[in-house]
């Protein structure tokens, strides 16, 4: 097994950052602050991510996806933003009902560049979490609705497969995916991990890659379930990663500096910033966001 050690690679210190993508046109790097609801965007250059902008768009914001012609795709808390290049902010359907007491979590774009976005409780422990896709009809089609907290998403090299967590009890799920179609198959345990699953990641080899929350590390596992690569963190909220940089291998990760004491912020004084890992791996690039929005409210659809 090899372990890396990330380093930290931005100035700031965010309170949940989380969420990083690469646009492989132009290699910005587009993240959130979750808690600040804000998006931010910059480029990698020696080591550093120099930011670019920063745009308040909610009061919280889940993910932020970007479009082939600069637009960005936002999960808000309950309702989905677009932010244009100008910095100009479009108000887009509303997902969740208002006062549930959920928001809009971890996104990603299917291999056909529609949105598949997961909720997560804001009043306490879940069993009824929801894993959703936008269709480009304007329906919702639901994935899951039996998740303690919906987070990380990603597909295998070949689009073919689709992996989801739930984070509290560390699963991380597989499914078969058809993109053209919209079909899927039945969900499948692909891994156990020990502790809180977050964000995910995969590479050309077929390895899933999990950021763990509270542990400050990033395991990487074979597709047969066994442990390869650990990427050790100094920030025990390791929240999200992503692939990038012109070959897709460097590890950007992403961290957070809530629910830490005084005591732990002092230990880990760069919890919260962005790091960086060089990794014996090609990452599977990011899809972008197909640009399709309807602006009417959303008709729920189960699949």
């Amino acid at each position: 097994m090899t372990t890396y050690h990330a380093v930290p690679a931005s100035p700031g210190r965010y309170g949940l950052a989380e969420g990083p993508v690469q646009d492989e046109a132009t290699e910005t790097l587009t993240w959130v602050d979750i808690v600040a609801g804000e998006v931010h965007q910059g480029r990698l250059s020696r080591g550093v991510v120099e930011t670019e902008r920063r745009v308040q768009v909610d009061s919280m914001v889940g993910a932020a996806l970007p479009s082939a012609d600069g637009r960005v795709l936002v999960a808000g808390l309950e309702r989905l933003w677009v932010l244009h290049p100008d910095g100009s902010i479009d108000r887009g359907p509303r997902v969740l009902p208002p006062g549930t007491g959920r928001r809009l979590n971890d996104a990603a774009c299917d291999p056909e560049g529609r949105l598949v976005v997961g909720t997560l409780s804001l009043s306490g422990s879940s069993t009824t979490e929801s894993l959703l896709r936008v269709e480009d009809d304007g329906s919702l089609t639901v994935l899951d609705e039996d998740l303690a907290q919906s987070n990380g998403l990603a597909w295998s090299a070949d689009g073919t497969t689709l992996y989801s967590v739930d984070t509290i009890p560390g699963h991380v799920w597989a499914r078969d995916y058809d993109a053209r179609t919209g079909r899927t198959g039945p969900r499948r345990l692909h891994l156990r991990v020990e502790g809180y699953a977050d964000g995910i990641g995969t590479d050309t080899d077929g390895n899933v890659w999990v950021a763990v929350w509270g542990a400050g590390r990033v395991l990487c596992h074979a597709p047969d379930g066994s442990l390869l690569h650990t990427v050790e963190v100094a920030a025990p909220h390791s929240s999200s990663l992503a692939f990038v940089g012109p070959e897709l291998r460097t590890l950007l990760l992403t961290t957070a500096s809530v629910e830490l004491d005084e005591a732990q912020l002092a230990r880990y004084p760069d919890s919260g910033r962005l790091f960086v890992a060089e990794v014996e791996a090609t990452g599977v690039p990011a899809t972008p966001w197909n640009g399709r929005l309807p602006s009417s409210p959303f008709g729920r659809q189960e699949h």
